[in-house]
């Protein structure tokens, strides 16, 4: 699931990650997220740290709060969340740009350690 609050931005995530070859859900704020886990399940979720409902960091710790067993990829323009110690509820954080090389290895890469 693509969480983004930006419209231009949540689809393009989306189809990038489309032609690769995944199932894709989108989510325009936390609250959409969650009430879509209520609903069904995931196995990874790329989160927006900037949102207006509430932000990524809250969300990713209400995930882990609530034990969803998701993969989650802190998606954000600032590096300097990073050091910040709620963006540990993620198991990775990513710096957004124009090329996402990095977003889809990481994807791959925590899917497959899902699946071994």
């Amino acid at each position: 699931m693509v969480v983004e609050d930006e419209d231009n931005m949540r689809f393009l995530i989306s189809e990038e990650l489309s032609d690769e070859g995944y199932l894709v859900d989108t989510a325009a704020n936390g609250s959409e997220c969650l009430r879509k886990f209520e609903e069904g399940s995931y196995d990874l979720v790329t989160i927006d740290i900037e949102m207006p409902d509430m932000s990524g960091l809250e969300l990713a710790g209400l995930l882990r709060e609530r034990k969803i067993p998701v993969r989650i990829i802190l998606l954000t323009a600032y590096s300097h969340y990073k050091s910040d110690l709620s963006s540990w509820a993620a198991d990775a954080y990513i710096v957004k740009s124009s090329n996402f090389l990095e977003l889809k290895s990481t994807i791959k890469e925590l899917l497959n350690a899902t699946n071994a």
